[in-house]
């Protein structure tokens, strides 16, 4: 259920946004409830290193896009299986189906991912 919080036009500053740190990258995550500046929506910036690939996951209670900026990702999902990705291409995930990335680039791979709600929730697949 999304929050009825009026929430106010914001302006979002790279070095104000919180990084985790994982294992396989990072995540930061600019605009969403977690932020207080949303309601509705997700939005950030996620980095793979390479080599590496973000655990098996599903999101059951929205959609996602990702966008790709830089590097290139091989993305799962289980109701297509493997697509490679290069920078610009994008990919679509409806609520409930699994998937990760796998970075195949020297350099990283950084994207922009956003999802259909403020309050993603991440659930192991």
């Amino acid at each position: 259920m999304e929050d009825d919080t009026p929430i106010r036009t914001s302006v979002i500053r790279t070095s104000e946004t919180p990084r985790d740190e994982f294992d396989w990258g990072t995540t930061a995550w600019s605009v969403g409830a977690d932020a207080g500046n949303s309601n509705s929506l997700t939005f950030g910036k996620v980095t793979i290193r390479p080599g590496q690939a973000n655990p098996r996951h599903r999101h059951a209670n929205c959609d996602e896009i990702l966008y790709l900026l830089s590097g290139a990702l091989e993305h799962y999902a289980d109701d297509i299986g493997a697509a490679e990705m290069a920078p610009g291409g994008a990919i679509f995930i409806p609520a409930g189906v699994a998937h990760n990335a796998r970075c195949t680039s020297e350099r990283g791979a950084e994207m922009i991912v956003v999802y259909s709600s403020a309050r993603r929730r991440i659930e192991p697949a």
